[in-house]
């Protein structure tokens, strides 16, 4: 993978673990020539898994809605700053740019940006690989939630399955290397054709 977005937090969380992870993360893209597609702030986790990447002279692309660009939030030191109208229209982009997904811990928006892109790849729409990093067992609520979906019958196991999650960055790199998107089904290609 040549180019990959990372969906996390605006903050940087109580434990100082989220956020070595988040440099950790920018070092290996660093080490492995694997640019970097995030929300383009200078801020939280996102700032320092951009700034990690810097020390690295890897590419980072930040990718910030108008509404967001302050310069209190937007970082002027990376590769690249794309400017869209809307939200919508920055994950259009996001989603043009990159090979996979991966999400770090984070709230609303990085759930809301990793949701949409599972969606997308249940549709069939997007077939990129998606992983968590599981820093601190922080999805393990979101993974048994999933399982319970799968068990009460509102989720597939074979969409289930396209949740790739790992503790090291390493790992998660490899399921993604590996990942094999789900096949369509005759109900999902009608509803997708109208």
């Amino acid at each position: 993978m040549k180019k990959i977005a990372v969906f996390c937090g605006a903050s940087i969380g109580f434990n100082p673990i989220y956020k070595k992870e988040a440099e950790n993360v920018g070092a290996f893209f660093g080490k492995n020539n694997i640019g970097l597609v995030y929300g383009g702030g200078k801020i939280g986790m996102m700032g320092a898994l951009a700034d990690e990447l810097l020390k690295h002279n890897g590419e980072v692309i930040g990718i910030i809605p108008h509404l967001l660009k302050h310069e209190e939030v937007v970082h002027s030191d990376i590769t690249q700053v794309i400017t869209t109208k809307k939200m919508s229209t920055r994950k259009v982009k996001m989603s043009k740019l990159v090979d996979g997904y991966i999400t770090l811990a984070g709230g609303f928006g990085t759930l809301d940006e990793v949701f949409e892109v599972l969606t997308l790849g249940q549709l069939g729409i997007e077939n990129k690989p998606i992983g968590f990093l599981n820093t601190n067992n922080f999805f393990n609520p979101m993974v048994e939630q999933l399982d319970l979906m799968v068990q009460e019958g509102f989720l597939k196991q074979e969409n289930r399955n396209m949740v790739l999650v790992s503790d090291t960055i390493e790992d998660l790199i490899v399921q993604m290397n590996n990942y094999k998107a789900p096949k369509m089904t005759k109900i999902v290609n009608t509803v997708v054709k109208k």
